[in-house]
């Protein structure tokens, strides 16, 4: 029997490898051992800290706050960084322009800007001036980091108690912050930028340079801003030459500048300015001796009549000198093309409309911008009040344009080669899982596209931009024809779902008026230095207008919107014996109501909604922007040479058009007394009523009963 071959040794690799992997076995045993050791240790020296009973409940609250806390506080820091971005430019740059406005006539208009020598430094100012205002704005400035959490306890318990707004929380520097970097929508975001911002402005500014931006970029009423403007504006001095009862009534303008604007209302002026005086006294700043001269004496003011100054138009304004002004030229006179007229028909129809119908429409806020067909923007409303909000609706609000935005759908198309004649399906249509409808909710069928503009068919365009055209050219088109709002290419943006500015549409609209050309919209006619040297005008310095749109796509276009307020949906903007195109826009939810339209010598776009998106009431842009666009426009064509409408073959007097658009009139102002009359209420029910007429009716028609004679004496009874 063989022998078994002996077993081959293992060379020196294997046998190295071998030990490699017991020492890795015996290595990671032991890091488990260890480990687990160090657990078992640390897990016994837990233990003695382990709580029961009504502190483990405390224990358990504290771990619970603090999990909360750091969520909160990532939150925070993600809404703070927005914030902390707008500190990244140059915040302080409205310092350094200095800029009087003068209206297309050359009368001033107002000023924006601040002169630095004018800029009163705050150790220059007396004592009662600053008293005053932090007595009334921030009790406890030179006291807290940005945020006065026992002002705003305080402020809380006060307001709680009288059951409404007596007294606001926001320190000076959260004011100022809002002022530099911020809006004044009432939105919790807002309120979390305006904290963070608050604290940033106190890490990086003394308190003294906090309160001096604070006084020398408040709006004051009156179109000024600033303490020293404010002084000079209403008791014609210096900021330095202020007695108390004068500083009180500036102090009690931060509030509300408006409201309490003394050459608007003096009585109401005084009147704040009496709390002014009672908060230095509640603050111990001075005592009631001090301050009784003050109340004894109030303060009179120069008589400034009740001039209104254009702020929404000036701020405009101020921010095209700024792209504009060369490198150097901060100190300038700006020539503008405002038309005070104009400006003040554009304020009274829009408040006019809001007071008659606001509550009847859930609406609060509107906003109008008009431009005559040579480019000049002669009217600007940004809101209702601008001293309760700076916020300009006209120029910065991103609202949703709904049907409006049409017109650059069929523009594009025109240029494509359809015409007002062209039919196209008005039945349903779906684009991916997007299933638009129209407003009827019903199916339109094979319709003309100037029927379909007439009647703001919403399917018709979504089958041109699906079918025909794609998103890329209309979006081209809108923007080639003026508009600076960001479009999303999006399918739905066909029905404006896009945000555009009020701005944006009339600059847009205006193409059609100005014969197919863009690039003439300007504000500034001239630049010219405090020495006369003119260093910008328009007619020079400004790029020539360009076409846009072909003479042909240009006629179309014209045809198909003045049969808008003829047969569709905005025929109360009609005006009398004037041909009137435009388009009418409605939002989801009625959220937003548009009516931008023009004629041959103006364009104007009206928006109307509410600064919280909230809905209204069923407002379309056929009813409340179409009249208040009708209103102002009557005005604005009064005493003037028409011009046509390029395209129209009967610009001015269609004695069609005249007849409808005096008999949709006559049917407006019914429906309008109509309204008014459904507001007032009814002192009797219908039902009462009703029986009174039938009893004025038996009465009537009884015969007529023998009065017996009455007696010849007493004794006769």
């Amino acid at each position: 029997m063989a022998s078994p071959e002996p077993r081959k040794r293992r060379g020196p690799i294997a046998a190295r490898l071998l030990a490699l992997d017991a020492w890795i076995d015996s290595s990671l045993y032991e890091i488990g051992f260890k480990a687990r050791q160090f657990w078992e240790s640390a897990t016994i020296f837990s233990r003695r800290f382990r709580v029961s009973g009504w502190r483990r409940g405390i224990i358990e609250l504290l771990s619970e706050g603090f999990t909360l806390g750091a969520g909160g506080i990532v939150v925070m820091l993600a809404l703070a960084i927005p914030a902390f971005q707008d500190t990244a430019g140059d915040w302080r740059a409205q310092g350094d322009f200095a800029v009087t406005f003068l209206d297309r006539y050359g009368n001033e208009i107002g000023q924006r800007g601040i002169i630095q020598r004018d800029s009163v430094p705050v150790d220059e100012m007396p004592d009662h001036v600053i008293k005053a205002v932090l007595a009334t704005e921030d009790r406890r400035f030179f006291d807290h980091y940005g945020i006065d959490v026992l002002g705003l306890s305080r402020a809380i318990f006060e307001n709680v108690r009288a059951n409404s707004v007596v007294q606001g929380g926001s320190s000076i520097t959260q004011q100022l912050a809002k002022n530099l970097f911020l809006t004044n929508e009432r939105t919790l975001e807002r309120k979390i930028k305006e904290a963070f911002l608050s604290l940033w402005l106190e890490a990086n500014l003394s308190k003294k340079e906090i309160l001096q931006l604070y006084l020398d970029r408040a709006y004051m009423g009156g179109g000024t801003f600033g303490i020293e403007a404010a002084a000079d504006f209403y008791f014609g001095k210096s900021v330095k030459d202020l007695n108390l009862a004068e500083a009180a009534m500036l102090a009690g303008l931060f509030k509300a500048p408006t409201k309490y604007a003394p050459h608007i209302n003096l009585p109401a002026a005084r009147a704040r300015a009496n709390v002014v005086l009672s908060n230095l006294v509640d603050a111990g700043f001075m005592t009631e001796g001090q301050v009784l001269q003050a109340r004894l004496h109030p303060a009179d003011v120069v008589d400034r009549g009740e001039q209104k100054s254009p702020d929404y138009y000036l701020d405009w304004a101020f921010d095209e000198v700024k792209k504009i002004a060369k490198p150097g030229q901060h100190s300038l006179v700006a020539h503008t093309t405002f038309d005070a007229n104009i400006q003040k028909a554009a304020e009274e129809s829009v408040e006019f409309h809001l007071r008659q119908f606001g509550k009847e429409y859930n609406v609060t806020e509107g906003a109008v911008v008009v431009i005559e067909t040579n480019g000049a923007v002669r009217a600007i409303v940004g809101g209702r009040d601008y001293g309760a909000s700076q916020f300009n609706r006209a120029t910065k609000a991103l609202r949703q344009t709904g049907s409006s935005f049409k017109p650059y759908v069929y523009a594009t198309a025109m240029e494509h080669g359809f015409t007002p004649n062209s039919i196209i399906s008005g039945g349903p249509i779906s684009w991916g899982s997007w299933s638009p409808h129209n407003y009827s909710g019903g199916s339109a069928g094979n319709v003309t596209l100037i029927m379909a503009m007439a009647k703001s068919i919403n399917t018709v365009p979504v089958r041109l931009a699906k079918d025909h055209l794609g998103i890329g050219p209309i979006k081209a088109m809108a923007e080639a024809m003026g508009v600076e709002s960001p479009i999303e290419a999006h399918k739905t943006m066909v029905l404006g779902t896009s945000g555009m500015t009020v701005m944006d549409q009339a600059t847009g609209y205006s193409v059609f008026a100005d014969n197919g050309f863009v690039g003439s919209r300007h504000g500034i006619s001239q630049l010219v230095t405090r020495t006369g040297e003119v260093v910008y005008d328009f007619a020079k310095d400004a790029p020539p207008p360009h076409r846009v749109l072909s003479e042909q796509a240009l006629k179309s276009m014209n045809t198909m919107l003045a049969a808008v307020p003829v047969m569709g949906t905005a025929r109360r903007a009609q005006l009398p014996n004037i041909v009137v195109a435009g388009k009418t826009g409605t939002t989801q939810s009625y959220r937003d109501a548009w009516f931008v339209g023009f004629t041959g010598n103006y364009t104007a776009a009206v928006w109307m909604g509410n600064d919280d998106f909230t809905p209204t009431k069923n407002m379309t842009g056929g009813s409340l922007p179409a009249m208040v666009w009708q209103r102002l426009m009557v005005y604005a064509h009064q005493n003037i040479d028409l011009k046509p409408i390029p395209g129209i073959d009967k610009p001015f007097v269609d004695e069609e058009i005249a007849a409808k658009a005096e008999e949709a009139q006559k049917k407006n102002a019914e429906q309008a007394a109509a309204d008014v009359a459904a507001e007032r209420p009814p002192v009797l029910s219908s039902r009462t009523t009703q029986t009174l007429r039938d009893m004025t009716r038996l009465f009537q028609s009884a015969p007529v009963l023998d009065a017996p004679k009455p007696p010849e004496t007493l004794s006769a009874l």
